[in-house]
C-alpha cells in the first residue's frame, strides 16, 4: 500500500493532512466534494433557545440567516465545530464526543427548543423528550469529479479515508466509472454505517472505534501496517 489518501472537502481536507503529516504518515488528499451555501427560512429566534451543530460547515456557510441567532448558545458535535462556532462569536454551551443523537441524549435534562442547522445529506435524529428540534439545510456538500492523479494514486494501491456515507458512496461510484478496481484499495471509515454505505469489493474496511479524527488517523495507522 502506497499510502493514505483524504477525500473530504476544505477546509477539512488540509486540516486532516495536517494532523496524518504530523503523526508521520504519508498521506495525500484531493477534495472529492466542495461545500456550497443552500438559502434557508430561520424560525423566528424568539422560539429557539439554542443551536444545535453537527459540522463547521455550517458556521460558514450559515449566511444571513444564522445572524438572528448570535445570542443563542451552541450545542456542538465536536471540537471543530465547537472551535468555528466561538470563531464566529458564539458561546458554545456543550460539545459532544460520539455524535449528535447521543449529545442530544445529554441534554435531554430540562425542556429545550433546539434549531439544527444541517447538511443536504444528513443523518436523522430521535428527539428525546422534552426536546423541539427544527431543522434548517445551511449548506450541501456537492460531488467532485476524481482527478486522474489520484485514480492512478488508487491503482497503485491505497487506503482511503471516509468522513461520511456521502463520500463512500461517491468514491464507489467514481472508482466505477473510471474503471479503478476496489480489489486495491483499503477502507478506513469514521462509523460503520460510513463503512457499510461503500458497498462491497474493497481490499479492507475497517470502521474507527469511535468517531474522532484522531482514532480514524489510528487506525488508517494500524491498517497500514
Amino acid at each position: 500500500m502506497s499510502r493514505i489518501v483524504a477525500i473530504r472537502p476544505e477546509p477539512g481536507l488540509s486540516a486532516t493532512l495536517a494532523v496524518g503529516r504530523a503523526a508521520g504518515l504519508e498521506i495525500a488528499g484531493w477534495p472529492l466534494f466542495e461545500y456550497r451555501a443552500q438559502e434557508w427560512l430561520p424560525p423566528d429566534p424568539a422560539v429557539i433557545d439554542a443551536l444545535l451543530i453537527g459540522s463547521a460547515a455550517a458556521i460558514r456557510l450559515g449566511g444571513a440567516g444564522l445572524a438572528a441567532f448570535g445570542g443563542k448558545p451552541v450545542h456542538a458535535v465536536g471540537e471543530p465545530t465547537a472551535e468555528a462556532a466561538r470563531s464566529a462569536g458564539f458561546e458554545v454551551a456543550s460539545v459532544g464526543e460520539e455524535g449528535l443523537q447521543n449529545l442530544l441524549g445529554k441534554l435531554a435534562t430540562r425542556p429545550l427548543r433546539l434549531l439544527r442547522l444541517a447538511g443536504a445529506e444528513h443523518v436523522p435524529l430521535v428527539a428525546p423528550e422534552g426536546i423541539t428540534l427544527e431543522t434548517r439545510i445551511a449548506y450541501e456538500s456537492a460531488p467532485l469529479p476524481m482527478p486522474d492523479e489520484m485514480a492512478h494514486e488508487l491503482v497503485q494501491g491505497a487506503l482511503v479515508l471516509l468522513h461520511s456515507a456521502v463520500a463512500a458512496r461517491h468514491l464507489a461510484d467514481e472508482c466505477s466509472r473510471l474503471g479503478v478496481f476496489r480489489e486495491r484499495i483499503s477502507l478506513a471509515a469514521l462509523a460503520p454505517r460510513i463503512a457499510e454505505a461503500a458497498g462491497g469489493g474493497w481490499a479492507d474496511v475497517r470502521s474507527a472505534a469511535a468517531a474522532r479524527e484522531a482514532v480514524l488517523l489510528a487506525l488508517a495507522r494500524d491498517m497500514c501496517h
